[in-house]
């Protein structure tokens, strides 16, 4: 049995939900969501909460899925989501102009990334002490669909790999990297 599927997601005031033949379409006080159910799983509205079902066994992998999908769009519509990039280096640098973001990440050339519909980014300075005793800028992104959130901050997080001696590049904030010791190092 699914732990995460057998839990009811309660549903906050200010947010309708409409149950639809193979999706859920959440409204909210941040804006409306769709999410998919899958085949083989039924969503019921049941005092204030939404309950998730499955038809049988078969259909395990799709109900705890099924669930997720439906409890982070109702967290999306309610509170929203964030995700904090770090750009750590010399010389690297963020604008955030508008819906396009200008990097100048030690490349030739300058580096434009267009921010999809429902993604806002905002750039603030930081001196931070931490292993990289380096000044960095923290870029953070929010919406209220996860998925879209987390790609685009992957898609970020390849214009520049954290580099493994130094730890210089596009790095999640929350995320701890081990730098590798250099020559001397043992």
């Amino acid at each position: 049995m699914s732990r995460v599927g057998k839990k009811p997601i309660t549903i906050p005031s200010g947010v309708t939900v409409t149950i639809k033949d193979q999706e859920l379409e959440v409204k909210g006080p941040k804006g409306t969501l769709t999410t998919p159910v899958p085949d083989g799983v039924t969503v019921k509205q049941e005092d204030g909460a939404l309950v998730v079902e499955r038809a049988d066994d078969s259909f395990a992998a799709f109900h705890g899925l099924a669930r997720a999908l439906a409890n982070n769009a109702v967290v999306g519509v309610t509170e929203g989501f964030t995700k904090e990039l770090d750009l750590v280096g010399v010389g690297y640098k963020a604008d955030v102009q508008g819906k396009k973001i200008v990097f100048a990440l030690g490349y030739s050339h300058p580096v434009e990334y267009v921010l999809p519909e429902g993604i806002e980014a905002k750039a603030e300075r930081v001196n931070t002490k931490t292993s990289i005793n380096q000044y960095q800028l923290t870029l953070t992104l929010s919406g209220i669909d996860k998925q879209r959130l987390g790609q685009v901050a992957a898609e970020l997080n390849r214009l520049r790999k954290p580099d493994a001696y130094k730890g210089k590049g596009l790095r999640y904030a929350d995320r701890y990297y081990r730098l590798k010791p250099g020559k001397t190092g043992k």
